[in-house]
């Protein structure tokens, strides 16, 4: 059954006439994520009368599934959505708290449990390229001295308030992180064997100041439900799960997406024009500059387009296929740059890697481009098959040499900006698509200058 029909049956559900009782359990059988679907199609009224009926718990839960939650936190007092935010996970809390004014969430924090406020303020404390602000204190820590029935019997206390228990940590008798357990393996453990045997001392960890984009690689290598992340006195303050893992991922996926759009951040639709502006001008202003000179490039060649007028007609061939080969060089080498730790000698192999495919698919390209195009001209424009196929050749030689060169730059370029800490992503795009139109242009009418007319002599 699709989302579709959940809403519509929740719909009917909340709007009838069933007993408090009755429709609290009728919604049990709903998934969190459906029934907030459905809030928007409810009125203030029916939303206030849904959430006494369901307790704050699960309506902590229901929030968490909602993108623009800022309207139905204006329906709500300060205490309610206080008592809605302490019983969310502190890294949901967090989320929340960060979209709201400091004089509300100043006001939230003081009618919230100790406890609760804590953790949140520990995750808002770090920047958000920083691993710790995507961090839950959800989790489930035993000490290492601990037999297995004390740590059967705090694992159970602890899943009270926590339910991330499918990985057990485990801490020394100073504090520290020791290793982590499997569930599984302290269910099926006998009473006397030891805690300690159980421990995987080598399970992976992250520390909570790492930047995302310099471990989120490490963390998915190992396929984990969850990661400790530990502070500089290495003890355990949170954990990554993977569901956060898949939001960091969605976020760095955006984030790469836009900086090869030439942005320096994502933007949304409620952005104002002003900061929209201040995010697209720069690199367009720098754009804008090096347009002009590919414009007054072409202008150097104008004597080629006044004697054969027809080759203008395949320069946006040469610019687009160009720009298309630089691009995808510079997607595969951004991959690679992941890789913190590549040596020279594999970045030399990538280059050369990268102008092996440019220089295969420019032979194979630049030939269909000179066998059709010559067809064509000689064709459709009655000219000689000599005149025609010299005009095709060109362009097919130039877009040999544009495809070869293009994924020269496409891979240089990032490695440039790489290797003086620029990132990649931010510079690269928009800069090699210029790049390559003037390395086309100029290869394009230069051989056209050089073969059409000082050669061949064409009119």
């Amino acid at each position: 059954m699709n989302n579709e029909n959940y809403a519509q049956e929740l719909l009917i559900l909340i709007r009838s006439n069933i007993k408090d009782a009755d429709l609290k359990e009728k919604l049990d059988d709903y998934h969190e994520n459906d029934i907030a679907d459905v809030l928007p199609l409810l009125t203030k009224e029916e939303r206030q009368k849904l959430y006494r009926i369901i307790g704050v718990e699960r309506t902590a839960e229901i929030f968490t599934y909602l993108e623009d939650f800022y309207k139905y936190f204006k329906e709500l007092n300060i205490n309610q959505f206080a008592k809605i935010i302490e019983n969310m996970d502190s890294d949901e809390a967090a989320r929340m708290l960060d979209e709201l004014d400091e004089v509300t969430v100043k006001r939230i924090a003081k009618l919230i449990d100790e406890d609760v406020r804590e953790d949140i303020r520990l995750i808002r404390s770090y920047d958000e390229e920083e691993i710790g602000s995507k961090l839950t204190t959800n989790f489930i820590v035993v000490d290492k001295e601990m037999t297995i029935k004390e740590a059967m019997k705090s694992l159970v206390q602890q899943a009270e308030e926590n339910d991330n228990i499918s990985t057990i940590y485990v801490e020394d008798s100073d504090g520290k992180y020791y290793g982590a357990i499997d569930l599984k393996d302290l269910i099926v453990a006998r009473a006397e064997d030891e805690l300690e045997k159980l421990v995987s001392t080598s399970y992976p960890y992250v520390l909570d100041h790492e930047k995302i984009a310099d471990c989120i690689d490490r963390i998915l290598d190992y396929e984990e439900d969850s990661i400790p992340v530990l502070n500089s006195k290495e003890e355990i303050i949170g954990i990554i799960t993977s569901q956060d893992l898949i939001e960091v991922v969605d976020d760095e996926m955006g984030d790469d997406y836009v900086k090869l759009a030439g942005l320096t951040a994502e933007e949304d639709l409620k952005e104002p024009l002003k900061d929209s502006l201040k995010k697209r001008l720069p690199w367009l202003i720098v754009l804008l500059f090096l347009g002009m000179i590919v414009s007054s490039v072409v202008g150097l060649f104008e004597n080629v387009v006044s004697q054969i007028a027809i080759v203008v007609c395949f320069q946006s061939l040469i610019l687009d296929m160009s720009g298309n080969v630089g691009t995808q060089s510079l997607a595969v080498t951004i991959r690679v740059l992941v890789d913190e730790e590549l040596s020279t000698a594999k970045k030399i192999k990538l280059v050369f890697k990268e102008m092996r495919v440019g220089l295969t698919n420019g032979l194979l390209l630049g030939s269909l481009a000179a066998l059709f195009l010559g067809l064509y001209i000689m064709i459709f424009k009655g000219t000689t098959f000599g005149y025609a196929f010299a005009i095709s050749g060109c362009v097919g030689i130039s877009l040999l040499g544009a495809m070869i060169i293009s994924s020269l730059t496409g891979t240089i370029i990032p490695m440039f900006f790489h290797r003086i800490n620029v990132d990649p992503a931010v510079a690269s795009g928009p800069l090699i698509t210029t790049v390559n139109d003037l390395v086309a242009v100029v290869t394009y009418y230069g051989l056209a200058w050089l073969f059409l007319i000082n050669i061949l002599h064409l009119n």
